[in-house]
């Protein structure tokens, strides 16, 4: 633990603050050329800046302070306007309120993602009239995405301290009714300081069921899927579901499940996903209430750190229609969570948990950041955060603030 003492509160003793706001196209050297000048003039203090580009067009925002109202500004400002004029951008200068410097530093900040085929003007116009409305005010707008406004980042504050979980789930009819997935997290180190990823396989990391796709071989589809139904819904104990369908899948052969493996097909943006969380030094694990024939080998292919799934009873090369060990259900995707958790060193806070059906509810509340995936509506209902109307895996990497500039630099 690490003590800092004598730390003086910061104080703005300029009796007079001008803002400088400059734009135009970009171009190397405008901020080094007006910052000179400003350095040049022993009166003139540099409060605060921000630039921004935007498709190359520049706006550059300088707060200046000054020791008191009768300071004599004019040379500085007609060097500055002169420059501008050389460099051939506009630069415009406004009286700011001192007593306004600072006030940011009082607000609880949040960062709202929102993700969709479109996040165009109805959607934002919805989303910024519901914050408004209590008492969330904009401080910063971005685009996540490269090529499409399909991803859009809000940094908020408000002045008395928000649910973001309880408010994420009041804005679910919103979602639904304009199109887009809606998260909202406290702005603070923990949103970046993600260390574990823990997800699910079927319907999330590959697009199947693989127990349907056993029952395919088995020619007992029907019956299969009606009891998956029912569990992933809610409707059975998982344990209870599991077994029953087990047992219609006897006989099958270690062949059968073989070709069932070689007709997966990853979840669009899964390999984008793994490749990026691997490059950032993330441990990632594969819970699954499926089979470990499988996640073993997924684990082998893509690179997962951990994976757990139930152990089929196989006798003479074929499925004797039993599971072998305790069942990968809820409760125990939520345990095998926490215990990665605790032999990596890793806070539940820094956990990531990703999930679509009912037997990964309690693994989703459990975490950290728990999203709900392509997922049912009882498990979207329970989640910290639903993606549904976005369909690449890779998305969720938006809500952890990674642009997909930032993506396809780390998948590169």
């Amino acid at each position: 633990m690490y003590q800092v003492s004598n730390v003086k509160k910061t104080t703005f003793p300029s009796k007079e603050v001008l803002l400088l706001t400059v734009r135009g196209r970009d171009l190397p050297g405008i901020t080094s050329r007006l910052t000179s000048l400003i350095a040049k003039d022993k009166k003139a203090k540099i409060l605060d800046i921000e630039q921004t580009v935007v498709h190359k067009k520049l706006l550059l925002s300088i707060l200046l302070g000054f020791p008191g109202k009768n300071s004599d500004k004019s040379p500085l400002l007609k060097d500055l306007l002169f420059a501008a004029k050389e460099i051939g951008v506009d630069l415009g200068f406004e009286v700011f309120d001192p007593k306004l410097l600072g006030e940011e530093n009082t607000h609880h900040q949040y960062v709202i993602t929102c993700l969709g085929e479109e996040v165009g003007a109805y959607p934002l116009s919805e989303i910024t009239s519901s914050l408004a409305r209590r008492g969330v005010n904009i401080d910063k707008i971005s685009k996540l995405a490269l090529r499409n406004i399909s991803a859009v980042e809000l940094i908020a504050h408000a002045k008395k301290p928000v649910d973001p979980k309880l408010l994420t789930r009041e804005l679910l009819s919103l979602s639904n009714e304009i199109g887009v997935d809606i998260a909202i997290q406290k702005h603070d180190l923990l949103r970046r300081s993600k260390r574990l990823v823990v997800m699910d396989m079927d319907s999330t990391l590959v697009q199947s069921e693989i127990i349907d796709e056993l029952a395919k071989e088995a020619g007992v589809l029907k019956k299969v899927a009606a009891i998956t139904h029912e569990a992933m819904n809610g409707k059975m104990p998982f344990s209870k579901s599991l077994k029953k369908r087990v047992r219609l899948l006897k006989g099958l052969n270690i062949e059968d499940l073989d070709q069932v493996y070689r007709r997966l097909k990853l979840t669009k943006g899964a390999s984008k996903l793994l490749k990026v969380l691997k490059h950032l030094g993330y441990k990632i694990a594969l819970v699954s209430g499926g089979f470990t024939y499988f996640t073993e080998r997924l684990k082998r292919d893509l690179g997962f750190d951990y994976s757990f799934a139930n152990q089929l009873e196989i006798r003479a090369g074929k499925l004797t229609g039993n599971v072998i060990g305790p069942i990968v259900d809820a409760s125990r995707k939520a345990l095998i969570l926490e215990t990665i958790a605790q032999g990596e060193k890793i806070s539940l806070d820094q956990t990531i948990a990703i999930g679509d059906g009912a037997n990964d509810i309690l693994m989703l509340t459990k975490a950290g950041l728990g999203i709900a995936f392509q997922a049912k509506p009882i498990v979207r209902e329970k989640a910290h955060y639903s993606i549904s109307k976005h369909s690449a895996l890779d998305s969720i990497l938006y809500l952890l603030g990674i642009s997909e500039r930032e993506i396809e630099s780390l998948s590169r």
